[in-house]
C-alpha cells in the first residue's frame, strides 16, 4: 500500500510506501521539498506539521519536537509514518523560505548544510 503525500505551498507530491517514513518516501522517489538533516530524529531539520491525515511517529528528540508541538501535529519527517494520505507543512525559517522559493522560482530543495544557526527551532 502507498500513501499520497503533499507539501503545502509547493508543487511537491509523492507517494510513500507503507512502512517507510515520509523522508524516505520523498528521497526514494527523487522528490524535494522537505529539508534533509541527520535522518535519525536528532537534528530537527526535517520538522513538519501534519495538516491532514493519519500517522504514527517513532521517538523524536524532545529538544526538536516537544510534547505540546507533537499534540499540535508537529513531527520530524524522518520519524513520521503515514497511515493515510497526508498534507504537510514545512515549518520554521526553512518553511518560509520554501514558500517564497516555490512561488518565485519553483525551486524548493534544501539540505542541512550550514543550518546549525538555530534553524531547527520552531518559529512563528
Amino acid at each position: 500500500m502507498t500513501y499520497a503525500i503533499s507539501i503545502k505551498d509547493s508543487a511537491q507530491n509523492f507517494e510513500c510506501a507503507d512502512g517507510d517514513n515520509v523522508l524516505q518516501g520523498m528521497l526514494c522517489r527523487g522528490r524535494e521539498g522537505i529539508p534533509v538533516g541527520c535522518r535519525g530524529g536528532g537534528c530537527g531539520v526535517c520538522k513538519v506539521r501534519v495538516l491532514e491525515g493519519q500517522y504514527r511517529t517513532k521517538t523524536m528528540s524532545a529538544a526538536c519536537v516537544n510534547a505540546e508541538e507533537r499534540s499540535a501535529g508537529y513531527a520530524l519527517a524522518c520519524k513520521l509514518f503515514p497511515e493515510s494520505n497526508l498534507q504537510l507543512e514545512v515549518v520554521g525559517r526553512i518553511g518560509r523560505s520554501l514558500a517564497r522559493k516555490s512561488s518565485s522560482t519553483g525551486f524548493h530543495f534544501y539540505t542541512s548544510a550550514g543550518l546549525n544557526d538555530g534553524a531547527n527551532k520552531l518559529e512563528d
